[in-house]
């Protein structure tokens, strides 16, 4: 059987290749028929919806609109917050991907969607079929939340699911392809009924370009530039990663994200190959590899997870962990894991006495970590930059160190090869508009994606005035590419820069404390067409950071407090309030 191109491409197994091209060799047959019979139908309208924090759910929305459009159907993709709440109502046939943003959040892109379907006075939607597709972490509480809230609330407005919903882990794909497979099949069903599909103002959508360079099939890459950017007596180590993509590496643009591949520190691989008395050359029960390759590049072995807490807890005859496994909040929880890793947890409860084999069954497989590029590849054509704080810290008295920081700063040497790929963040780009003003946001290793941003501008030639707000604790030891940051000054691509250095003076200054300070200037910015980006720690920074702008925007605008949130809403329908947080 000849399998299509679309279908061939497309991110499933052989079987379900196979099964696709059958299926919609039957469909193609069934439309021929139809046509020579004068009796042709409309191209059913499926609109396919994501929200998405860092590309994940809009990349499988892509691959179900291109199976679909291979099934003869005609999708429409959108992100949430392109569609009004009354529109939607209208629709018939609606499939959503969405993942879940921090600790069980809606993704920004999906956050003033969210909240219109939540109202009390939302449209009923008893004509709508829908299905949805949730990504999330099993490591982090809330898992899958804002898909499991979204299928529930289409359930309570009266939709019917034409599939059940299925959670995806951070292995998503088979998971996945198992949803689409399905959804393909009910939404086969509904065919004869045809339609326009217009409902939402968008272009058909269209199956994108993907790089051969994935999370399965990463790019051995050279690293060849490893250099401190913090100074001497700075509380934290800062790098600079250049990384050669030259020899058919993947492409990448300003605003996505690097998924970089580590290994686990041999140390630590030692240290639980003697807590648990094996030999790391013996062969590792239920794998195709030895117990030392198996903790060294395959499994998670330092994040304690939550089935390791709940082995631990059920074995350790200790009431005070077991109050807080069973009764503690998220904050209680996340007190007692502070400082601790894995192999803490095992050696602080004796009692617990796990076996190689329990630890096997517990341990989550090892995942990428995702940094922000800090280069522009219109500016680094075979290179990409990273910018990366390297984790190290004393506690029960071994060194702890994180995993890809770590890796990345010192078990890679210069020339060494990192698994790397490329992963898109379409939401997080330079104005299309080089004449508008460009205002970021980034402290610390926030800068990241606004290094990025500036290399941008100046390779396009952007007129725009480009407005940084960078601070950290002490202007002497952490203001890293300072002179890279002055050198743009002076060549007139840095417009200005705002610092913010907390630990400098008595009163602790923040890059949100500059924005109050700059308000006239700030808002008028923005009322010029500016675009506003933050990036970094989304628990404190990213919230005061937008209070701040709240308050900007009351203040100078002469607003309430609900025009200025009108205000900031229009901002992020108009994708001119984009933020990396993590």
């Amino acid at each position: 059987m000849k399998i299509s191109p679309m279908i061939e491409n497309a991110p499933f197994s052989p079987e379900q290749k196979n099964w696709l091209a059958g299926f919609f060799a039957g469909l193609h047959t069934q439309i021929a028929q139809n046509s020579n019979a004068g009796e042709q139908e409309a191209l059913l309208p499926v609109h396919v919806f994501y929200g998405t924090q860092t590309g994940n759910s809009e990349a499988v929305a892509e691959d179900i609109c291109a199976a679909l459009t291979t099934g003869g159907m005609a999708p429409q993709l959108a992100s949430l917050d392109d569609i009004e709440l009354e529109d939607f109502a209208n629709l018939d046939h609606v499939l959503i991907v969405i993942s879940t943003y921090g600790e069980g959040e809606m993704p920004d892109n999906a956050q003033l969607f969210w909240d219109a379907l939540s109202a009390t006075d939302a449209p009923r939607l008893e004509h709508m079929h829908f299905s949805v597709l949730a990504l999330g972490d099993t490591s982090y509480d809330g898992f899958c939340e804002a898909g499991k809230q979204l299928d529930l609330r289409l359930e309570q407005l009266g939709a019917k699911r034409m599939h059940a919903r299925f959670d995806c882990d951070v292995d998503f794909e088979e998971t996945a392809e198992n949803w689409t497979t399905g959804v393909l099949e009910k939404v086969s069903e509904f065919k004869g009924q045809g339609g326009v599909a217009g409902a939402v103002a968008a272009a058909p959508a269209k199956k994108a370009e993907k790089s051969k360079w994935t999370r399965k099939n990463p790019f051995e890459a050279p690293l060849s530039v490893n250099r401190l950017l913090s100074g001497e007596g700075s509380a934290k180590e800062i790098r600079h990663f250049e990384i050669d993509l030259s020899n058919d590496g993947p492409q990448y643009e300003a605003g996505d994200a690097l998924g970089v591949i580590p290994a686990n520190d041999p140390a630590l691989v030692e240290a639980w190959a003697q807590k648990l008395g094996v030999s790391l050359d013996d062969q590792a029960p239920g794998f195709d590899a030895t117990i030392g390759e198996v903790l060294g590049t395959q499994l998670e072995i330092s994040t304690p997870s939550a089935d390791l807490m709940r082995l631990i807890t059920a074995r350790a005859e200790d009431e005070h962990l077991s109050h807080i496994w069973e009764h503690g909040d998220k904050d209680t929880i996340d007190n007692f894991l502070w400082s601790k890793d894995a192999l803490d947890l095992v050696t602080l409860y004796p009692k617990a006495e796990v076996t190689l084999e329990d630890m096997l069954s517990v341990f989550k497989p090892l995942q990428h970590r995702a940094y922000s590029i800090s280069s522009s590849s219109k500016m680094h054509t075979d290179s990409v930059h990273l910018t990366v704080a390297a984790v190290r810290y004393d506690s029960h008295g071994r060194k702890h160190g994180g995993v890809a920081s770590t890796f990345l700063a010192d078990r890679v040497a210069a020339g060494q090869p990192v698994k790397v790929f490329v992963s898109p963040n379409k939401s997080f780009r330079v104005p299309t508009d080089n004449d508008v003003p460009m205002i970021m946001v980034g402290p610390g290793t926030g800068i990241a994606p606004f290094r990025a941003f500036l290399q941008e501008r100046q390779a396009l030639g952007a007129k725009g005035m480009n407005w940084l707000f960078f601070g950290d604790q002490h202007a002497s030891c952490d203001f890293i590419y300072q002179d890279e940051l002055e050198a743009m000054q002076s060549d007139g691509i840095l417009s200005r820069l705002d610092l913010a250095f907390s630990r400098d003076q008595a009163e602790k200054i923040y890059v949100q404390t500059r924005m109050m300070e700059q308000s006239k200037d700030l808002y008028a910015a923005l009322e010029e067409g500016g675009h506003f980006y933050v990036c970094g720690d989304a628990s404190r920074m990213a919230k005061d950071v937008d209070q701040a702008l709240h308050n900007v925007i009351a203040k100078e605008g002469a607003l309430t407090e609900d025009g200025a949130r009108e205000y900031v809403n229009r901002l992020k329908k108009e994708k001119r309030y984009l933020r990396d947080v993590y």
